[in-house]
C-alpha cells in the first residue's frame, strides 16, 4: 500500500530548514544561504522513501515582522503548515532556543497534527546542552518524536526519513516517483539567481533585493533562454550588484547559469539586468511574482 503526506517544515529563521529539505529530496530544491529570511515563499519538495512520498512544505522562517513583505513571509509560513499530517519543528541546536523558538512551540502546542521536533546542526552543537533544548521544546509541546540530526552531514537523517515515511496517510501518490518540486522552472530560475546574489554579495547586499524571471523561452535547439531583473532600492545598491566594470554580475550570472544547466540538464542562455525600483516591496506585481499574498 502506498502512502503519501505532508510535512510542514517550520522554525525560525537559518534553522536549517532548507538544508533538510534538500537533503530529504536527495538534490537541491531549496535555495540555502547564510542570510536570514533566504527562502520567502512556500516550497514543496517531494522525497520518496520506499512505498511512501512524503511532500515537505519549506517555509520561510517565522521572525517578528515589521514591514509588510515581513509579514506576508510570516504568513506564507504560517499556511504552509495547513492541511500537514506532520509539523516538524526544526531548531538550530547551535544557537539555542531563544524567544522565537519558544513562541513557535506554543503556537503549535494545541494543534491537532502530530508532531515531530528535529534539533539540528548537533554536529556544531554544545553536546550537553541538547538534551536540555530537548526537554525544554517537550515540556513545552507533546511532540511524538525527538530527532537529533545534520542535515549538513546526513546524521540522524535516516531514522527521521523512515518515521517520517511511517507517519504518512495510506493513499496514492500526488507526483511522479522521478519529480522533486512543485516549483516551475521559472520560479526555479529565479531563486538560483537570487541565492548567487546572497552567497556574492552576503555581507555588502540588504536583505531588500528581488529577482524576476521575466522571459523564459524554450529555444528551438532545446536550450532555455531566461530573461531576469534584480530589483534594488537605490543606486549605490546596483552599483554593489554590477560591480566594478560588471565583473560581479558577470560572476554572479555565470554560477546561476552553471547550476541551472545542471538543474535543467539543458544548455541555459542567461541574461540579467539590474534595476533600481525604490518600494519594489510594496508593489502587489511583486508579490504575484514571488507567489506572496498581499497581505495589509
Amino acid at each position: 500500500m502506498t502512502r503519501c503526506g505532508l510535512v510542514a517544515v517550520l522554525g525560525a529563521p537559518n534553522a536549517g530548514k532548507s538544508t533538510l529539505v534538500n537533503a530529504l529530496v536527495g538534490q537541491k530544491v531549496a535555495i540555502v544561504s547564510p542570510k536570514a529570511q533566504t527562502t520567502r515563499t512556500r516550497l514543496l519538495g517531494v522525497a520518496m522513501e520506499g512505498e511512501a512520498q512524503l511532500l515537505l512544505v519549506d517555509t520561510p522562517g517565522i521572525f517578528d515582522p515589521k514591514r509588510r513583505f515581513d509579514r506576508a513571509m510570516v504568513a506564507a509560513a504560517w499556511g504552509g503548515t495547513e492541511g500537514a499530517d506532520v509539523l516538524a519543528l526544526v531548531v538550530d541546536a547551535k544557537g539555542g532556543l531563544g524567544p522565537k523558538v519558544t513562541d513557535i512551540a506554543e503556537r503549535i502546542a494545541d494543534r491537532p497534527e502530530r508532531k515531530f521536533l528535529v534539533l539540528n546542526k548537533v554536529d556544531l552543537a554544545d553536546k550537553p546542552k541538547l538534551l536540555v533544548h530537548a526537554e525544554k521544546l517537550n515540556a513545552l509541546v507533546a511532540f511524538e518524536h525527538t530527532f537529533f540530526i545534520s542535515a549538513a552531514t546526513g546524521d540522524g537523517l535516516p531514522e527521521l526519513k523512515r518515521t517520517l515515511a511511517a507517519a504518512m496517510p495510506e493513499g496514492p501518490w500526488h507526483f511522479p516517483e522521478d519529480q522533486v518540486s512543485d516549483a516551475s522552472e521559472r520560479t526555479l530560475a529565479a531563486e538560483v539567481t537570487r541565492e548567487q546574489l546572497y552567497l556574492q554579495l552576503h555581507a555588502e547586499l540588504p536583505y531588500a533585493a528581488a529577482v524576476e524571471t521575466e522571459k523564459f523561452v524554450d529555444r528551438p535547439d532545446g536550450a532555455a533562454e531566461i530573461h531576469q531583473q534584480i530589483l534594488v532600492e537605490r543606486p549605490t545598491q546596483r552599483a554593489i550588484v554590477l560591480g566594478k566594470g560588471g565583473a560581479r554580475i558577470k560572476e554572479i550570472g555565470a554560477r546561476a547559469r552553471a547550476e541551472l544547466t545542471t538543474l535543467l540538464d539543458r544548455p541555459v542562455h542567461l541574461y540579467l539586468h539590474v534595476k533600481v525600483k525604490p518600494g519594489w516591496d510594496e508593489d502587489r506585481g511583486v508579490y504575484r511574482d514571488l507567489g506572496l499574498d498581499w497581505v495589509d
